[in-house]
């Protein structure tokens, strides 16, 4: 078996192999360690229960580790360190991603298979991470229906669904209607899932790539003030992104949306117990004149199901003009995770700091980073 381990001083093992499917998948604690080099980069390693042979690509203190990824779920399950080692590869993916043109295409994922899973409508999503899976040699199954044209309208669970595409490659990409399904999906999958989007609940890699295009843009995380605009309540992207903003200092974060799809107390009660200061306000001219980043989204017709006079309650409420443009800072910029319908006039297109193009772009920087990370580690 080819491994790569590191080495803590309290004995703890990190293994990194290539599929989930390895017993060795998680941290393992031994009571006992022994190393034999045998030659540069080859080490013997025994434990008092078993015995094995690995190949270790480094084998180092816990203080210089490199976080281990096995699926992406949660804005949550990141840290600031883990942050930067991500962004750090994105930056990497963009070089690779501009020599592929012309034909030199990188072949560092070539033989694996990525699965897309997608349950509910996507464009940037699903074409982003399956261009980022090409452009790194890999190939593709898809579905881009899976609701309506797969085995789920025949009522097959999610975990049997799982359990079969799972045999037909090695990562799978999945957006689902309902929230949780992605954890559900994890705990069955033997290889690695990353949420695509999961109904109102979360979508951690559009708050990675947000995070991202934030820190390039306006050049820190740090100290900035943010406007979330919009459908706040089942808004999966806004809920994401403040998740991962509360991993930074004196972040201010102010809420500008209707009544009706106010942010939840859930992720208002993890700001402040965070220490994050947050605001509500109806008055997105004076908010924006204040903020960084303005991030503006969509009102989603899809989560009022029957209720459409709150959709048209809510529809048209908060739009993002030139009027708004005008009384942002120079440095500011806006952010939409995107599609649009009305809520951002397309007269602010021109304007250089509309961002929302150049956000999108940076997910398949983003998701190529976590495509590699995910099958190949570091």
């Amino acid at each position: 078996m080819t491994i790569s381990a590191t080495l803590s001083s309290h004995g703890k093992i990190l293994m990194s192999p290539l599929r989930k499917s390895e017993w060795a998948n998680q941290p393992v604690l031994c009571k006992s360690v022994e190393l034999f080099k045998n030659g540069r980069n080859e080490y013997r390693m025994s434990t008092n229960s078993n015995k094995f042979q690995c190949r270790a690509l480094e084998i180092e203190n816990k203080s210089s580790t490199k976080f281990h990824l096995d699926d992406v779920i949660e804005s949550q399950q990141f840290d600031r360190e883990t942050l930067s080692a991500i962004f750090e590869v994105a930056q990497e993916m963009e070089k690779i991603e501009k020599n592929s043109i012309g034909g030199r295409r990188s072949e560092i994922l070539k033989g694996y298979l990525m699965a897309t899973l997608f349950y509910e409508p996507s464009t940037r999503t699903r074409l982003s991470f399956e261009s980022a899976m090409k452009r790194l040699g890999g190939e593709v199954l898809t579905t881009e229906n899976a609701r309506e044209f797969s085995s789920a309208a025949k009522g097959e669970t999610l975990e049997d669904t799982i359990r079969t595409v799972e045999g037909y490659s090695d990562i799978i990409v999945m957006r689902h209607f309902e929230s949780g399904a992605a954890r559900r999906a994890a705990l069955t999958a033997s290889i690695p899932i990353i949420n695509a989007g999961d109904g109102p609940g979360q979508h951690p890699t559009q708050a990675l790539l947000d995070v991202y295009t934030i820190e390039r843009e306006i050049g820190k995380l740090d100290g900035i003030n943010i406007a979330l605009v919009g459908d706040l309540a089942y808004g999966r992207t806004v809920r994401s992104l403040a998740h991962l903003l509360a991993l930074y200092k004196d972040v201010k974060i102010y809420f500008v949306s209707p009544d009706v799809v106010k942010m939840k107390d859930d992720i208002k009660d993890y700001l402040t117990s965070m220490g994050v200061r947050w605001e509500e306000s109806a008055d997105l001219i004076e908010v924006a004149s204040k903020c960084d980043v303005v991030y503006q989204t969509r009102i989603q017709r899809e989560r009022f199901g029957e209720r459409v006079d709150l959709y048209e309650e809510a529809r048209g409420k908060y739009i993002v003009d030139m009027s708004v443009v005008n009384a942002m800072q120079k440095h500011a910029v806006v952010m939409h995770p995107l599609p649009r319908l009305d809520e951002i006039t397309v007269d602010v297109d021109g304007d250089p700091r509309a961002a929302y193009f150049r956000q999108a772009k940076n997910g398949l920087y983003i998701r190529m980073a976590l495509l590699k990370l995910l099958l190949l580690g570091w």
